[in-house]
């Protein structure tokens, strides 16, 4: 049975929640970690109801996240990464990338890199394999098509020339962090 492990907008904003636990050494209140992924996909993508739509409170019913039980009653629920939460955030750093130019994948790279380090090396190393595979096929792909447009003299070849570059570079750094 196939199974596309591809990352919806929805498990992204999943992921920053559980990665952003996860970075954390200490619980985290309810409000300042929506508003940490709030900002951060705000950044990323702009705004978008998309990426804000799901409730961080899903996390905690699911067993995901739990207060922590140094809590006092007067917080606002210092939050911290269940077990559950840990092997969840695993699972979605390891969803594909189908390629790394669309607002998704991008978003998808960006928090790919931010949490890359918490992973064990085996799949850290797997990850960055897969990116740089993703990445040459982008890069493929875009040289094919600066070939068959080469004898145009358009605004669109200086263009998949920067794309060229732009991909190259991400290809030769993405090579330097598997050495």
């Amino acid at each position: 049975m196939y199974s596309d492990r591809t990352l919806l907008p929805k498990e992204c904003l999943r992921l920053c929640a559980l990665g952003t636990l996860a970075l954390s050494d200490k619980p985290i209140s309810y409000a300042d970690l929506a508003n940490s992924v709030r900002h951060f996909m705000s950044h990323m993508m702009g705004p978008s109801l998309d990426m804000m739509g799901s409730s961080l409170q899903l996390l905690k019913l699911e067993g995901l996240v739990k207060e922590d039980s140094g809590s006092t009653a007067f917080s606002d629920g210092q939050l911290i990464l269940t077990q559950q939460g840990h092997d969840k955030f695993v699972e979605l750093m390891q969803g594909n990338l189908r390629d790394t130019s669309g607002e998704l994948s991008r978003l998808i790279m960006a928090l790919k890199m931010r949490y890359l380090h918490l992973l064990d090396d085996d799949i850290r190393r797997e990850q960055l394999e897969i990116l740089q595979d993703v990445c040459e096929l982008d890069l493929e792909r875009v040289l094919a098509l600066r070939e068959e447009h080469a004898n145009e003299a358009s605004n669109f070849t200086g263009w998949l020339e920067m794309e060229v570059k732009r991909l190259e570079q991400k290809n030769d750094w993405l090579k330097s962090l598997l050495v």
